[in-house]
């Protein structure tokens, strides 16, 4: 603390202490961390190149070797690239994470924005978490953490996605606090959570809080900007809301209306139109002068209604507020160059009126606009300009987040708070090109101070050759505090995992694992699955016994060589026992005498993740509901094994789709897959293993001369995507085809997903996009449960066009036929001629879509589509639109 008052700036006193400060970090007070942490930042930023750099490279063998002079190099290890991270940088980032599992909030913000003003681009979002949990602590910490949260989300939007039922506001919350997790909530939306969010707007437009409910329509506004396929959805909610009773709601709208239009105002006169019917209930003065000028304008869009406006606002000219006077008389003069006819004596009439008012800036904007618009003598040239000067086409206002320009700024600072640089501010520097010199942090001492060896991280184990950040440790990291990052344990720690893994051993090796031979066979009476069964139960006690043993202890990863005490080696020789085939139930004593257990590679036994206060369920995503591997053993035959009507949930109600066109499309064509051709279709059936999955059949085809071995699934992305693969195809002889079955998790968006279609010899990278249509199934419903459930989706919920509809398509029968090819919906059956409706359910989250079709006259029709997935229906919208207008 001392140094930061004194001499903040004297960089060369920190060299030889560096490392020291960051090997003690761990043990020092609270608020000490933060000092230290602050000026470490700082130092980093100074010594070290960027490592946000796109060629950047985190060789971990590099920093390993820094640490452990033992390690040996790995064979084939890639060459040098041009950035390598600097071992002491590394070590700031490594000392610092486990203090994201402080109790103090400080502390934590202090590791958090020394992750984000240093860390790679891909490590950042370690820190999610950490923050996210500070959130349950006192409102005047919440308000610093949201305002980091809305500045990091910018930026990042995915780090913090996953957490957005964090951002929900409760009704407990302070304004302050509410209107902060607003701006979060809109930074993070987009096409695939717009739905969610647009639900969560509509609960908070209705808030009490007035203040909130303004803030609330704005944000709309912007997701209708950022986002151009809900804007029509939110335009038509934001004039739903012009009839609300609360002024502060209207005004709000009327300029939130206002500043949409100006990006498509072509498209939009009706709503000008109705915002003119309201306009005489409209009391508050910036929402009626924002409704004039957009009567000014878009005068020419609507001729009949500008006039009558301007001929009301003549009558209440003198008892109107300032803001809607000045509207009042730009009217006037435009609606004088576009429509003199009608509106000259009104216009002069309102120019006189301005002229004699009490407020001198009006005063000033009548004898403007006068000699502007009334040619004279001395006004003369300057006439001639004045349709260019008040018509000229305005930008439209971009509508963007009051946190944009905050990260000039260090996060957690008080300069970032108050978006204004306070005194005694210290500026972050910018990376060096080259980084200065290492070697000036070497420390001229031949014995290290052993007692905060620990802090650097845990004792070597003998020839081990993982990395120092294994995926182990990453994911132990996740579920418990007491894990790899534990910088107290100490390197005689014994696995439990690592007994486990023995035990497996001894079942292939009975000789060596000491069993009793007084062991008898397991009876033949019991069936296979029994077996397994008895197995997995004892396994798990073996496993929560080992866990709650006070001299039982896992390695920092997990797996590692393990020397147990002889009562621990009778536990883990009986445990052997009876996990293997025979399952012995012998009652003689193990051998006493200490054991050395080596454990099988790439053998992962995964204890029960224990809970910590960094591991909560609202907190967390929700992970795949099925994992790669169950996917890949499995095989189709096996999975039908037994299969009964009644294991179906009854809650799946499977409905065949009333018409099922068959659209074929090309997945891999010969040429590019070697030979090997694929193509896909929808079948639009329920998948059988599971409901929420979009059912896919592809057909292979061997084009080459030669058969054609191992066709299956490889890798896929976004990683997050629930695939369920088709059976290994073993061997596919030439000019053979095969039709195989596979399952999508879409999650109802059209995102493509993409995988690898691999045969033995190569990988093939393909890509499925499914149209909107084929994201539905078919929903039975009768007529009256349609028009009370259409009741319950209007709003924001609802997207509507007009069409006109080809002369081929206008009998009842035709429609149906068109609207069922695009869409796996069902027909309602309806007593009206001019009606056509269709109901259906998303697959992924049983999201109802409602489909109307009201004829009109002159072969015009109105298409009406009411779901909570806004994206969805207008993407729907539009398929339906070019399907029935199309000749």
């Amino acid at each position: 603390m001392a140094f930061e008052e004194v001499c903040p700036d004297r960089i060369d006193l920190i060299h030889k202490n560096y490392r020291k400060l960051c090997n003690l970090l761990v043990d020092v007070e609270e608020w000490g961390q933060v000092v230290i942490i602050n000026m470490l930042t700082r130092y980093a930023r100074t010594q070290f190149t960027s490592p946000w750099k796109e060629d950047a490279v985190f060789d971990e063998n590099n920093e390993k070797a820094f640490y452990d002079s033992d390690s040996e190099e790995k064979q084939g290890q890639k060459e040098a690239k041009p950035y390598i991270m600097d071992p002491d940088h590394r070590l700031l980032l490594r000392n610092t994470k486990p203090l994201l599992q402080s109790r103090n909030t400080a502390v934590v913000m202090a590791v958090a924005q020394l992750y984000w003003h240093l860390a790679p681009k891909h490590e950042v979002s370690i820190v999610t978490k950490s923050l996210v949990r500070l959130l349950r602590s006192h409102r005047e910490v919440q308000y610093v953490v949201l305002q980091n949260i809305a500045t990091m989300s910018i930026q990042k939007k995915g780090m913090f996605e996953p957490y957005m039922k964090s951002f929900y506001v409760r009704s407990t919350d302070a304004t302050h606090i509410k209107t902060l997790k607003l701006e979060i909530l809109t930074n993070l939306a987009n096409e695939a959570n717009i739905s969610t969010i647009l639900r969560e707007f509509q609960t908070y437009v209705k808030s009490q809080d007035k203040a909130f409910a303004a803030a609330t329509i704005q944000a709309i506004g912007r997701c209708a900007t950022n986002i151009s396929e809900v804007t029509d959805t939110c335009l038509n909610g934001l004039v739903l809301l012009l009839s609300n009773r609360d002024e502060t709601v209207v005004a709000e709208s009327v300029v939130v209306i206002k500043k949409l239009l100006q990006t498509q105002p072509t498209q939009h006169s009706d709503i000008i139109k109705h915002m003119a019917k309201l306009f005489d209930n409209i009391t508050v003065p910036m929402a009626r002068a924002s409704i004039l000028w957009l009567m000014g304008e878009y005068c020419e869009r609507v001729p009949k209604i500008a006039p009558d406006v301007l001929r009301k606002m003549a009558k209440t000219f003198t008892s109107e507020e300032d803001i809607v006077k000045l509207q009042t008389v730009n009217l006037a003069a435009k609606l004088y160059l576009t429509n003199s006819k009608q509106t000259k004596l009104l216009t002069q009439y309102i120019l006189n009126l301005g002229k004699y008012d009490q407020n001198y800036d009006i005063r000033d904007r009548t004898r403007f606009v006068r000699q502007l618009i009334v040619p004279n003598e001395k006004s003369g040239a300057l006439n001639k300009y004045a349709r260019r000067i008040l018509l000229a086409p305005k930008p439209a206002p971009v509508l963007e987040s009051a946190f944009k320009d905050r990260d000039r700024f260090q996060l957690g600072t008080l300069s970032h708070s108050l978006n204004i640089k306070a005194t005694g501010y210290q500026e972050l520097s910018d990376w060096p090109a080259v980084a200065p010199d290492p070697f000036v942090r070497n420390v001229e001492v031949i014995e290290p101070v052993q007692e905060w060896a620990p802090s650097v991280g845990k004792a070597k184990q003998p020839k081990s050759d993982n990395k120092f950040y294994s995926d182990d440790e990453e994911k132990e990291e996740e579920g418990s505090v007491s894990g790899s990052e534990d910088s107290s344990s100490s390197s005689e720690e014994s696995g439990s995992e690592s007994e486990e893994e023995s035990s497996e051993e001894s079942e292939k090796t009975s000789s060596d694992s000491g069993k009793s031979s007084s062991g008898s066979e397991v009876s033949s009476s019991e069936s296979e699955p029994e077996q397994k069964k008895k197995k997995q139960i004892k396994k798990a006690n073996v496993r929560r016994s080992k866990q709650t043993a006070p001299d039982s202890d896992s390695d920092e990863n997990g797996n590692g060589p393990v020397s147990k005490t002889s009562s621990s080696s009778a536990e883990s020789s009986s445990d052997s026992e009876s996990d293997s085939e025979e399952d012995s139930d012998s009652d003689s004593p193990a051998p006493q005498k200490k054991t050395i257990v080596k454990t099988k590679p790439k053998v992962e036994v995964r204890s029960k993740k224990e809970v910590s206060l960094l591991d909560l369920d609202d907190f967390s995503p929700a992970p795949p509901s099925t994992p790669k591997s169950s996917v890949f053993s499995s095989s189709l035959l096996s999975d039908l094994e037994g299969l009964s009507l009644s294991n179906v949930s009854s809650a799946m109600q499977v409905t065949t789709s009333s018409f099922g066109p068959v659209k074929t499309y090309e997945l891999l064509h010969h040429m590019t897959g070697k030979g090997l051709s694929a193509k896909y279709h929808f079948p639009r059936q329920p998948f059988l293993y599971q409901p929420s999955m979009v059912a896919v059949q592809v057909i292979l085809t061997n084009s080459s001369d030669h058969s054609l071995e191992e066709i299956h699934i490889g890798d896929w992305s976004p990683a997050s995507l629930n695939i369920h693969c088709f059976n290994t195809v073993e061997r596919l002889e030439s000019e053979a085809s095969v039709t195989v079955s596979m399952g999508i998790d879409f999650s109802d968006s059209t995102q493509a997903a993409n995988f690898q279609l691999c045969t033995k010899e190569d990988q093939f990278s393909v890509s499925i996009q499914p149209a909107v249509g084929e994201l539905l199934m078919p929903s039975t419903m009768k007529e009256p449960d349609f028009c009370n459930e259409q009741k319950k989706l209007m709003g924001m919920n609802e997207t509507s066009a007009t069409l006109t509809m080809a002369t081929a398509n206008a009998s009842k029968q035709n429609i149906s036929k068109q609207v069922l090819s695009v869409a796996n919906v069902a027909v309602v059956s309806s007593d009206q001629n001019n009606l056509q409706r269709f109901a259906g359910r998303t697959v992924s989250s049983r999201a109802l879509v409602l489909v109307t079709l009201e004829l009109r006259e002159s072969s015009t029709a109105l298409l009406t589509i009411n779901t909570e997935k806004s994206v969805m229906a207008s993407m729907l919208l539009r398929d339906l639109k070019q399907a029935l207008s199309q000749a």
